[in-house]
């Protein structure tokens, strides 16, 4: 499996791709391409041309969850594959892969800050599979669908409010989901926001996937000016399930980086990363 980093908030001296605060990476595995979610805006199309990768050929666009930062790029992505049909050129439209709540509004202090494009909007131009449950992509990759949460200093404030089905409730972001590959020395978990909390998401990853050995976590972990509660039971976590590697990065502030290269191996991420598992 191979990950390429075409959207986070940081990018590599001396290359010269464009960062936002926000997400999409690309992954190939045996012969299937899975962009997990596209960013702001049209930036991971254009870091994707300048690393001469073609996003025309995609088989699954696997969505994390429905904020802005990792959905809004999704109009530009409409646009560049109704471009290439005018212009007759090659492509393979992909499937949307994502929870049932993707796409309802997302509000906070009154404001948007979930998808512009409604699903009906969206199924004018790719398929749509809504998931809960796991849904595997190829042998070894699989979208986790809505995560289950079983620790108690996670996932316990509600970000904004939803709106669905015409009533507003607080959003507590069941959508957010995840990634994971079976490697051979362990589980690669990649991950966008972490809001359904970066332990529980990799105790259901090792749920659904039958092994306990974690080589990896790339993503954002959701840990801006967490409480000191909060930061010392996931440092705790970590040094009890020792993962080999963590790139965290996105959502993840710089105290939570330090307070976790403690106990694990924290390594640096940027726009032009990439990564390969077997």
């Amino acid at each position: 499996m191979k990950l390429t980093v075409l959207v986070d908030n940081n990018t590599y001296i001396d290359r010269y791709f464009v960062g936002e605060p926000a997400v999409s990476y690309l992954i190939e595995d045996e012969d299937k391409r899975i962009l997990f979610d596209v960013g702001y805006s049209d930036a991971f199309i254009r870091n994707s041309e300048k690393m001469r990768i073609d996003l025309r050929k995609l088989d699954y666009v696997a969505l994390s969850h429905g904020h802005n930062d990792h959905t809004w790029g999704l109009d530009p992505l409409i646009r560049m594959f109704s471009e290439a049909k005018l212009e007759q050129l090659e492509f393979r439209l992909p499937t949307i892969i994502a929870h049932p709540d993707i796409f309802y509004s997302k509000l906070l202090n009154g404001e948007e800050i979930g998808s512009l494009l409604t699903a009906e909007k969206i199924t004018r131009h790719f398929k749509l599979e809504y998931t809960k449950k796991p849904m595997w992509l190829t042998e070894k990759l699989v979208f986790l669908g809505e995560i289950e949460r079983t620790m108690p200093f996670e996932a316990d404030n509600a970000i904004g409010q939803i709106a669905r089905d015409g009533e507003i409730s607080e959003d507590y972001l069941l959508d957010d989901s995840a990634l994971v590959y079976k490697a051979e020395n362990g589980l690669v978990i990649i991950v966008a926001c972490s809001h359904s909390g970066i332990c529980n998401t990799i105790e259901y990853a090792k749920k659904v996937c039958g092994d306990d050995r974690i080589l990896d976590v790339i993503g954002g972990f959701h840990l801006l000016n967490p409480g000191e509660y909060q930061m010392n039971k996931t440092v705790e976590y970590f040094q009890t399930v020792k993962p080999k590697y963590l790139h965290a990065c996105h959502c993840t502030d710089l105290k939570s980086k330090i307070a976790l290269s403690d106990v694990a191996n924290v390594l640096e991420v940027g726009v032009g990363l990439t990564l390969e598992f077997r």
